[in-house]
Parts: C-alpha cells; sequence; structure tokens
C-alpha cells in the first residue's frame, strides 16, 4: 500500500471513530480530525468529558460499524447550504470553520485544518458515513471494511485551534495499519517506548526532575543528571579544543537593539518571554546565542589571516513556550545549546563544513548511534518571500555543500524549499531505537548575518571586506534533547563513562565499612565515580539495588577483598563474575573511562 493510499484508509478511520461517538454521544461536537503519522486523532466536545476507559467503548462501535461495511457517501454543496446545515445540527466548531472559509479564506486557519478542507470559498464537500456527515475534501474509501486494522490508543487535551484562551476539547488517538501484523508491530513498539521513556527512567535513576513552583518547562537537574551533562559537556570542549574553537561565555539577556539588528524582533517575539523594561531600556532573555556571538566576532577588527574563527559556547537559551506543548525534556522553556558560530571567507565554507560534519560522526560514534542520514535543505527560487534573494551565494553554498556529502560518502537526501531564509543547511536526521524519526543536529549556513551586524575583515589587499558567512553549528543539539534521546536510546544502561556512579561497593558486614571507605578514597583517586552502600541489610539486597540501578560493576568488600587478595567483581549485564586483582581491575575501569567506552 502506498502512501496515498495509507492516509486515504487513515482518514476515513478518523470518519469512523467520529460515526462511532456520534453513534454514542449523539450530541457530541466535532472539531477537526486529521490524519498524523501512523493514524488520526479527531478533536471533540462531549457532554461531559470521557475517560481512557470510554476509548474501549468507541473503538468497539467503531469496529462494529466497519463490520457492517458502511459506505463513505460525497456530496457537493454550497458553503451557505453547509453553514445551515451544521448549525441545525449544532456543530458549532464546523460552523466556525466554514464561516472563516467563507469570509477570509484560510487565513485564520491551521495547516491541517487547510489540508482537510481546501481553499474553495464557493462550495464544500461533504462525506456521511452512517449517520455522522462531516466537512471534509477527501478522498475516502468506499466503503469501512476497505480500512484495515486500527486501535484507539491513547485521550488528551487540546485546546480549539491550538489557543488556551479556547474551549479544551478531548482529542482521541488512533493508529490505523493495513494489517494486523504491521498494527501489532507498532503496538510492540509503543510498549518499548513506554519502557525507554526518559521521564520514566530520569525519576527512577534521580537525573532531573520538574516542579511548579519553579514552573513548567524548567529543569532542575540533580546531581547524576549533571554528571551526565557535565560529561558529554567535557567531551564537547574536548573536541571543538582539538578542532581550533574558541570558547565564550555571554549573558543570558541583552537589549531590545540586539534583536532588532539580528532580526529576532519582529519576527521571533512570539518565542521569546516579555520584554523586561528598566532604567537603561528594555531588555528580553536571550532565545538564540548567534547575536551575542556576532557581537563578539565584531568586538576586534580581524585580519583574512584570522578566518575562519571558530566560537563556542554551551549557551542557555529560553523560549516562550506554551505550557500545553511541553514535553519531558524534549521541549523546554530553558535549554543549553551546544552552539558555535564558524566566521569565514566563501573560500573556506567547504572545508567548513565537512570539518563539522566529521565531528558530527564522530561524536555519533562514540556515543554508538548509527541509524543517521543527513538532509540537505535548499532554496526555492520560486518562494522569493521565504528566502534572501541572493541566487550566486545559494547555487554556490548548495553545490559545495552537496560536494562535501558526496566526498564524505555518507547517505545524504536533498530537500527543496526547506532551507533557513538565510542560507541552506543540513540536517542531521535520526531513526531513533522506538523507531522515531527526528532531527538530532542542524548546520546552517548564513549570507544574511555580515549585514544586519556589519561583520568583516581585512583581506590581503589591506581593505576592509564584508563578504563574511557564518556557520551555525549545534552537533550535540541542546543538553536537554540529547540528554532525552540518550536516555531512551541506552534505555537507562549507560556507558561507564556517562555512568552517574561507575563501581558500587557493598561492603558484607559493619565491621567492613571503614575498609570499604578506604578502598573509595583510593578509587576516587583516579578519577572514578564511587559509591558504598552502607545501609544495614544483607549483601544480597545491596547487590539486588545495584543491578536494578544499572551500576556497571559492583564489588562485594568482605575479608578476602579487604586482605589483598582477588576481587570477585560482578558486571552488569553478565550472569558470571570476573576475578581480577584491585590493580588489574582499576586499570581496566581507568581505561574504559578514558576511551569512553
Amino acid at each position: 500500500m502506498d502512501k496515498s493510499q495509507l492516509e486515504t484508509m487513515r482518514h476515513s478511520c478518523a470518519h469512523l471513530v467520529a460515526a462511532a461517538v456520534q453513534a454514542l454521544y449523539p450530541e457530541a461536537k466535532f472539531g477537526i480530525g486529521p490524519v498524523v503519522e501512523n493514524g488520526f486523532y479527531y478533536d471533540i466536545e462531549f457532554p461531559e468529558n470521557i475517560t481512557e476507559d470510554d476509548l474501549v467503548k468507541i473503538e468497539d462501535k467503531a469496529k462494529e460499524l466497519q463490520q457492517g461495511g458502511i459506505k463513505f457517501v460525497r456530496q457537493e454543496i454550497l458553503i451557505d447550504e453547509a453553514i445551515k446545515f451544521f448549525a441545525d445540527k449544532k456543530q458549532d466548531y464546523k460552523v466556525l470553520l466554514l464561516s472563516d472559509l467563507k469570509e477570509k479564506g484560510t487565513t485564520k486557519m491551521s495547516a491541517e485544518e487547510v489540508k482537510d478542507l481546501g481553499e474553495n470559498v464557493e462550495s464544500v464537500s461533504l462525506y456521511t458515513t452512517g449517520d455522522f456527515t462531516d466537512l471534509c475534501r477527501g478522498p475516502h474509501v468506499d466503503s469501512a471494511k476497505e480500512i484495515g486494522v486500527f486501535k484507539l490508543t491513547k485521550l488528551a487535551g487540546a485546546y480549539w485551534r491550538g489557543d488556551a484562551n479556547n474551549k479544551q476539547l478531548q482529542r482521541i488517538y488512533g493508529v490505523c495499519f493495513a494489517t494486523q501484523s504491521e498494527l501489532d508491530e507498532y503496538l510492540n513498539m509503543l510498549v518499548e517506548a513506554e519502557r525507554r521513556d526518559h521521564r520514566k527512567i530520569g525519576a527512577e535513576q534521580n537525573l532531573f526532575f520538574f516542579d511548579d513552583r519553579v514552573g513548567k518547562g524548567l529543569v532542575m537537574w540533580l546531581p547524576n543528571g549533571t554528571i551526565i551533562r557535565n560529561e558529554i559537556e567535557n567531551l564537547a570542549i574536548e573536541y571543538e579544543n582539538r578542532a581550533g574553537f574558541v570558547r565564550v561565555r555571554t549573558p543570558h539577556l541583552a537589549k531590545e537593539e540586539m534583536y532588532i539588528t539580528s532580526g529576532h524582533l519582529p519576527y521571533y517575539k512570539d518565542s521569546m518571554y516579555p520584554a523586561m523594561v528598566m532604567d537603561d531600556g528594555t531588555y528580553y532573555l536571550k532565545a538564540m546565542n548567534c547575536p551575542h556571538h556576532h557581537t563578539i566576532f565584531n568586538h576586534n577588527l580581524h585580519s583574512y589571516r584570522d578566518l575562519p574563527l571558530r566560537i563556542a559556547e554551551y549557551g542557555e537559551c529560553y523560549r516562550n513556550e506554551l505550557s500545553g506543548t511541553l514535553a519531558g525534556l524534549l521541549r523546554v522553556r530553558c535549554l543549553a545549546m551546544n552552539d558555535a558560530h564558524m566566521y569565514c571567507r566563501k573560500d573556506q565554507i567547504k572545508d567548513e563544513f565537512k570539518g563539522v560534519l566529521e565531528m558530527i560522526i564522530k561524536y555519533f560514534e562514540i556515543f554508538g548511534l548509527e541509524n543517521f542520514w543527513f538532509r540537505l535543505s535548499k532554496w526555492s527560487p520560486d518562494h522569493l518571500d521565504k528566502y534572501v534573494n541572493q541566487p550566486e551565494n545559494w547555487q554556490y553554498s548548495e553545490q559545495v555543500i552537496r560536494e562535501v556529502l558526496q566526498e564524505m560518502d555518507v547517505k545524504f537526501i536533498e530537500a527543496d524549499n526547506e532551507a533557513a531564509f538565510y542560507g541552506p543547511k543540513v540536517d542531521v536526521q535520526f531513526k531513533s531505537i522506538i523507531g522515531r524519526e527526528e532531527t538530532m543536529s542542524t548546520v546552517q549556513l548564513d549570507f544574511v548575518a555580515k549585514e544586519r551586524f556589519g561583520l568583516k575583515y581585512i583581506d590581503e589587499s589591506g581593505k576592509e571586506n564584508n563578504e563574511v558567512f557564518v556557520i551555525h553549528r549545534a552537533p550535540l543539539s541542546t543538553h536537554e534533547r540529547f540528554m532525552a534521546f540518550l536516555i531512551e536510546h541506552y534505555a537507562g544502561i549507560w556507558p561507564i563513562w556517562l555512568a552517574p556512579v561507575q563501581i558500587l561497593l557493598a561492603p558484607v558486614s559493619a565491621k567492613h565499612a571503614e575498609g570499604a571507605k578506604q578502598l573509595m578514597l583510593e578509587l576516587k583517586e583516579q578519577g572514578i565515580r564511587v559509591e558504598i552502600d552502607s545501609a544495614d541489610e544483607t549483601v544480597g539486597n545491596k547487590v539486588r539495588k545495584a543491578v536494578a540501578q544499572k551500576i556497571p560493576y559492583i564489588v562485594v568488600v568482605g575479608d578476602k577483598e579487604l586482605s589483598g587478595e582477588e576481587w570477585m567483581i560482578r558486571v552488569r549485564g553478565q550472569e558470571n563474575q570476573e576475578k581480577m586483582s584491585k590493580e588489574d581491575f582499576v586499570k581496566k575501569v581507568t581505561e574504559e573511562i578514558k576511551t569512553r567506552k
């Protein structure tokens, strides 16, 4: 089944579920029900809020209608007739959609609504499925028996049109596939995704938490989570130092004038926190690090010999995200970005881009990430409203980046009309271990910063030259997003160099506690993260707790271990213990940490 057929089937399934809701809850009012990845959703206002248990009843009714083979019947009517039809049925949301469609085209509509309704304001098409009639341009299957297999998966709240000032509806999510085996595979993946959920593991391993007194979307990093953050940042610093980056620190806010210069005001204003009016001007929390870095570049006049100049910072940024869109570490309001900006001449773009992509590949090799590819996002000369009009720079840079990808012999695709407004970019696409495709890293070329900020250097002839090209890059994304990805990727089983606790010492009894403390000090002097479980309980319980915490190495400390005999070491993931001297064990562990195993 091709993609369009699958979308048609899933869209029809959304209507089938709505027909089941109509049969069970005649007073329900329907919003929109578009196709999404793997299925669909439908936003509905129920007379009284339903619960997850009610989804079973709705699903059973939908399957009953499917077995009956109800038809999907299309009719086209004038828009005024459609408004009257839905008004008579007290379907307020359909009336709102039609009124906007008639009066203002699609200006007030979301992309999903436009896709569902089309842009014809003279007449509209309706589809009737059993006793349910919906506003929709289709297409649909002829009979519900063509829909395949489906399951309703969850219930969520959703404001009408995503606006918190509007009424909150209930959103029914469902998945739909052509075969039972495909559905089973997907449902198994959902179980695995739940097992690996970064919020669940984050709580179990004491990595981070959120507190409403601090504010939604503001991460509180606990010691264990901070250790992992620091290790990731240390990795970035090490490799950036090798690659000739210089590190800077910039304030968390800046005056309004800077963001007007950068263009964040007014174009990005909705994503920024409200202004802070001070005695010397108006300030904003920074949503991006770029303007600060451009200002650092301009602080000194540079020679052509200084280029490329590579400025790096794990900069804190703030995004004014709606509370309903926040999702654990994946979407937060305060984030630390693995940011850098590379200022170069036109003839240096190729080498700089290649260096960044090689760095990304090296990082992913260290983290054991394999299922990724690159996407070259290009401009479209047919959409000059979206892009800076510099055809020569677009053509040159896109070709240069394409050559880099070809010479590196990496998997990549090209996407038209997907570039940033100021230049082409390369997105690193990932298929996560639970099958979700995500953009993990982005490298962007910028033609516009030189004009907005007056970037320039002294060229070989001794004259000022403003042909300064900027490469924005964040190979390790943000701490928050990358941590969420790693938690799910490793399922909380951290490689030893990232593990918050690398060795757990379990004294056999109270008389061994002092000796265990001395061993802990010796191991810490070697740069190993060690903890002692001094609880008044059996060694077996201590070991079981450490295994549950996924600690890489567990050493039971008794008379033999303290007398200098060989240690029996429990290795995570192995049934049999390993026997070795303390010296050999320390050498083994420190080497694994050093080489980031």
